[in-house]
Formats: C-alpha cells, structure tokens, sequence
C-alpha cells in the first residue's frame, strides 16, 4: 500500500500554470526525490506537500486519509529547510525540543526522545550549544533531528545541503541515507543534484516544465531514459539523432555517419534518438576491434579526475563526443588523433 498519493495535482498561479496533471505514488517508508532544473516545478510540489500552497485541482492522501486542505500545522509532516531555521537564541537541546513543548508532551518523554535523536544524527555532545556555535553540518543535524523528534508521518526536505560543501554533502549523504534506513519514515527530497538525488534515492521523479518526464530507480532513469529530456538531464550523455530503419529480421540506426545494427528492438521505424553513455566508448590509438563501430576523432580537451579522464572529442559530422577513459599510465594528448568504439549494448534508443 502506497503511503503517500499524489493525484492529478494542478497548480495556478494567475494565467500561469506551475504543474500539469502531477501524480505519484508513493511507498511507506520509501526515500523519493523529486529532482529537476530550476523552474522545474519540484518545489512547488513540495510547497503543495508542505500545505504552504493550495493546490488548484487535485488531490492527496496519506495511509488512506485526505490531506489536501488540512494546514501545515495539522499534517505532522517535518520539514528541513534549505537555510535550517533553527532559532538563534536556543541550545542544541531547546531547538530539538521545541516541536515537542508545542504539542504539549512531558518533560521526562521530551528528555527521552531529545536524546535518542541526538544519538542518531551524532550531536550528544553538542546539546548546550547554540547554533553559531556549529559547523554548516553540525546544524543541518539539528534541523533534520527537530524535523524527526516528533515521529513524524512523512519528512519533507527541500535541499537540505545545498549550502555545504562537496565532501561535507556526501558525509551527510551517507548519515541521511543511514537513518532513514533506521526509522523506516517517509522521505521527500527536493534537489537539483544528481549524485545526490542517485546516491540516496529508493526511486527519482525526474521533473521539467511542470510535468514529471520520468518517476524510477536510478538504474531505469540511467540507463532506460524515456525520454530525451530525461537521457540528457541525468548523467552525462552522447545522443546522436538519426533513423531506425526496420526489416523483419534486424533494426538498423543511422545517423551521424553511424550505422548500427540493434538486436532484439522492438521499437517501429522513423526518427530516433541513439544514446551512449560515456563510459560505453572506448577511446584507443588503434581501430576499433572487431564487432564495434570506430570513429575516427580529435582529443579537443581532457579533464583528469584521478582514476579516469573525460575527454571531449571532435567528430566529423557528428556533435562532439563525451568519452571516459582510464588515466592510470597518463591521458590522451589535446590535439591527439585517436580512435572511439561502442557495441549495441552500449547504445540506447530514447523515447
């Protein structure tokens, strides 16, 4: 049973529509992220989850009870913000606590619950300090233990790490992962990063232009893109527009100087989007070994990341190439003639 539906929302704003016909559904206990450009419409969805706006049509249910009209105060939904908005003045303690004192609980529970949360986002220590007396992490725990105190039904987060930096967003990755495995709770994420949205994420809606392209596991929205807009938005991607010609037998794309044989496509004839992702090319001084399709190419810039390079490559007639390749004995000179391959498993058709 779906914990949380989201049915056929519409939202207005003025003349102006922000989503078109939202719908997801949503497991118990499941962590989703809704993941999008800006404008895409994911934090207005989750603005609309919050109760901050109404919705213009549409509805949702949580366990099976309406809570489309219901105010924020009374859906026992936590809530991270991207800014933390934790209150100044109050101690570790106190800023957990709060949402607790509001809904009259005791003081021996409010102890209790204070500090087995404390215990779980790691921060026992830090009890009697006020939050300019915390790191950046230190007080995105706090908010994240103030929205979990409670025992909330479902945890709305909207970029909840978008202001720490890269090492201290993927710790923090790995401790939000780890306890919500722990409570079992219901997690909505808003974010515009993709690591993260994957890293973390039981299943991804992918949205653009108020609409959902895609709702899926990472894999499925990686590697089986339904659409254009999804295959170049998640990760990093080579599509090569062209044709899929079709006989009984074989399925044939072409385009871009490229013909490729696909066994086993199902899919009719006409315009078609080839995607290959880039650690699907090989790139090599020599031809392309039997059973792969070779193009001769350009090294025109390399990025070097440790254990791999990316490099961009010049195709003749075709969009420039994305490709990995291992950097371990050195990388491929800018300027460099070399030669890229791929097989049809490594290729996708998009759409």
């Amino acid at each position: 049973m779906a914990a949380l539906e989201i049915q056929n929302i519409n939202k207005f704003y003025g003349a102006t529509q922000a989503l078109f016909d939202v719908s997801l559904s949503v497991g118990t206990g499941e962590f989703v992220t809704l993941l999008g450009p800006s404008g895409s419409g994911k934090t207005t969805l989750l603005k609309i989850l919050a109760g901050f706006e109404p919705v213009s049509a549409g509805a949702i249910t949580l366990n099976g009870q309406d809570v489309t009209k219901l105010s924020p105060e009374t859906r026992n939904f936590g809530l991270v913000f991207q800014g933390y908005a934790l209150f100044p003045h109050m101690t570790v303690f106190d800023n957990i606590a709060y949402p607790l004192r509001v809904r009259r609980v005791g003081r021996a529970e409010i102890a209790e619950r204070v500090s087995a949360i404390l215990d779980l986002v790691q921060l026992g220590r830090f009890v009697n300090r006020r939050p300019n007396e915390l790191s950046g992490g230190q007080q995105q725990r706090v908010a994240l233990a103030r929205a979990l105190v409670f025992k909330p039904d479902l945890l709305l987060l909207d970029e909840p790490m978008s202001a720490l930096d890269k090492k201290l967003r993927t710790d923090l990755q790995e401790e939000l992962r780890d306890i919500h495995r722990s409570l079992g709770t219901t997690f909505i994420n808003v974010t515009h990063d993709q690591e993260e949205a994957m890293h973390m994420s039981d299943r991804i809606a992918v949205m653009d232009q108020g609409r959902i392209e895609q709702f899926g596991t990472a894999f499925e929205l990686y590697r089986q893109p339904k659409s254009r807009f999804v295959a170049d938005f998640v990760g990093k991607s080579n599509i090569l527009e062209g044709v899929l010609d079709r006989s009984e037998t074989v399925a044939i794309f072409r385009g871009h100087g490229v013909e490729l044989a696909l066994p086993g496509c199902a899919r009719k004839g006409g315009p078609a989007d080839l995607l290959i992702r880039p650690e699907d090319l090989t790139v090599t001084r020599e031809p392309a070994t039997h059973g792969a399709i070779g193009l001769p190419a350009r090294v025109l810039h390399s990025t070097y990341s440790g254990d791999r390079a990316l490099y961009t490559l010049a195709v003749e007639g075709a969009p420039e190439f994305l490709a990995y390749g291992a950097a371990r004995s050195g990388i491929f000179d800018d300027g460099e003639s070399v030669t890229i391959s791929f097989t049809p498993d490594g290729c996708t058709l998009v759409g």
